[in-house]
């Protein structure tokens, strides 16, 4: 499904399978709370995106959307419809491929590398599951390259993602926003999304659907 483009030469479209570079690479682009992360893991830049890219464009491919303008992708917006099916597809299916590629870093954590802080969360991930969650069964993340921010393009995505789940009977949707990361927690509750729960430095925030 196409939306047309807006004058700003702005498109969301579904992602397709050739769409898995462009959409590792923007996560790396904006892999520092919302900053160009790229410096943090040349060691291996596809150790971010396995984590928070990879598993939903092949889980969850009718909640998958990218942004793209003239120059190509610029944004995605990603969700999962029944996050707890979800996360036992991530544990069951996607981490033991990269379990397998990548051991778990030993010596001393101090030591380790942003990557191979990410090898270790292969081994040991940080899934966290609140019981508010139940309320709020979907949830969703976006990320923008700086050309496509401060246009509106944000909301756009984030609306189409929400009326895609509530097209599917999805009922209400959560997210996480880093706690230093003000600007995207603004962002969402802009939205409509309030808090919900707050684990270690993550805040969580949630909204009803439509």
């Amino acid at each position: 499904m196409n939306l047309p483009a807006t004058p700003e030469r702005f498109r969301i479209r579904r992602a397709r399978p050739e769409d898995r570079d462009a959409a590792y690479a923007l996560c790396i682009q904006t892999g520092d709370s919302g900053a160009v992360g790229s410096h943090l893991y040349r060691e291996d830049p596809e150790a971010l995106p396995n984590l928070y890219v990879g598993a939903y464009l092949q889980f969850e491919p009718e909640f998958s959307f990218v942004l793209e303008d003239d120059r190509g992708v610029c944004g995605y917006a990603l969700a999962a419809l029944d996050s707890a099916r979800f996360e036992q597809r991530f544990l069951r299916e996607w981490l033991p491929p990269l379990q397998a590629r990548f051991p778990e870093p030993a010596g001393d954590p101090a030591t380790w590398t942003p990557v191979q802080q990410l090898y270790r969360e292969y081994h040991h991930p940080q899934l966290f599951y609140h019981p508010a969650f139940q309320t709020y069964p979907s949830h969703a993340h976006i990320d923008l390259l700086a050309r496509a921010q401060g246009q509106g393009q944000g909301k756009r995505m984030m609306r189409h993602q929400m009326a895609t789940l509530a097209a599917h009977g999805s009922k209400a949707v959560h997210l996480g926003v880093a706690l230093v990361n003000k600007r995207a927690e603004h962002f969402y509750r802009g939205l409509g999304f309030s808090d919900i729960a707050q684990q270690g430095d993550a805040l969580f925030m949630g909204r009803s659907l439509p």
